[in-house]
């Protein structure tokens, strides 16, 4: 069985292709960094504009790659949301209008699922349910007890700024060029630790929401008022990060032992982060549980993870037998907004 995936959420056009047997055959992204450094953030209708131009082409040549027809193809999974509601049209538009072409079920997937199971991709590794995870990127940071496909419940999210929307903001504040949230860690490994202190918002709270812009408002400040070197940067940057890896440690900590749960799976763009990773594996290990991730190239959005979550949920519908005269998830309505918990 293969799944062609369609991610078109925000700034990256994401195509792959999955096999229910062999895995990840084909694989292609183009990312919009280039067009929208320029304005020092994604403008929604240039990113639509960029994913019509460049999502036949990919199709192509994902076909290339895996040495398949289209005629091949026997599922399209595309995002549906979360996102920015004109480039997700796109991604809709074309997968639906394929699979009703090739008279194949079409399946609409949440952005946020694509991300959660993303460690999957590679089964060597790969977690089994249930697990908690942690969902970081740049529109979304969140804590999910996830049970199995589509039996998912939030136990927590930033009440405000996203993580990589924070990272970037200041990133930006210091001087670094966009999108900085990778340059910032960059840097920050040249600070010096302890340096400065930063508030830890939420933290002395026993729920599992974040809240980042307090924090942001204090860097801020005190970038303001300070006569920036390239020592101040580093150290800043590593102060900055440092109470971002507290934060997310003890949130995490909090999230297992409220769900007497041992297995955390850490997806989405900011999961590439080093020292993020560094440091919930420490803590992980040392609690005597296990930490997945995906490989940075899949961190980020990517048709790969919305190919694999489409392979499971025509799994969970049909089995091993479509039945290619019914579609499933006929609605043509794209959902900007999408809770996890709303899923089936």
């Amino acid at each position: 069985m293969y799944i062609l995936g369609i991610e078109t959420s925000c700034d990256e056009t994401g195509i792959a292709i999955y096999s229910a047997i062999h895995g990840l055959i084909a694989n292609q992204l183009y990312s919009q960094i280039e067009l929208h450094k320029h304005y020092g953030g994604v403008v929604p209708e240039l990113a639509s504009r960029d994913h019509i131009r460049k999502i036949i082409p990919l199709i192509k040549k994902v076909l290339e790659e895996s040495q398949l027809k289209l005629t091949d193809i026997q599922g399209i999974a595309y995002t549906n949301g979360p996102g920015l509601i004109s480039a997700l049209m796109i991604g809709a538009m074309v997968g639906r209008s394929l699979a009703y072409a090739l008279d194949i079920p079409a399946i609409a997937i949440n952005h946020m699922e694509g991300h959660l199971l993303s460690p999957m991709l590679e089964s060597h590794s790969s977690p089994v349910f249930p697990f908690v995870a942690l969902l970081i990127s740049g529109g979304h940071t969140q804590l999910v007890a996830a049970n199995s496909i589509g039996n998912y419940k939030l136990l927590g999210e930033s009440i405000d700024d996203a993580i990589g929307e924070t990272f970037d903001k200041i990133a930006k504040l210091l001087g670094l060029s966009y999108p900085g949230g990778s340059i910032l860690s960059s840097i920050a490994k040249k600070g010096i630790p302890g340096k400065y202190k930063f508030p830890k918002p939420m933290i002395k709270h026993s729920g599992l929401n974040f809240s980042f812009s307090g924090l942001k408002t204090f860097v801020a400040n005190l970038i303001h008022k300070s006569v920036i070197d390239e020592q101040k940067r580093a150290d800043i940057a590593r102060a900055f990060e440092d109470t971002i890896v507290d934060i997310l440690t003890i949130k995490c900590q909090r999230a297992l032992d409220q769900t007497g749960l041992n297995r955390l799976v850490v997806a989405g763009g900011v999961s590439a982060n080093t020292t993020i990773r560094l440091q919930l594996k420490n803590f992980m290990k040392k609690r005597g549980g296990t930490v997945y991730y995906t490989r940075p190239e899949f961190c980020t959005d990517n048709g790969a993870m919305i190919a694999y979550a489409g392979l499971m949920r025509i799994q969970q519908q049909y089995g091993s037998s479509i039945n290619t005269n019914n579609n499933i998830a006929m609605t043509t309505a794209v959902q900007p907004r999408w809770n996890i918990e709303e899923l089936e």
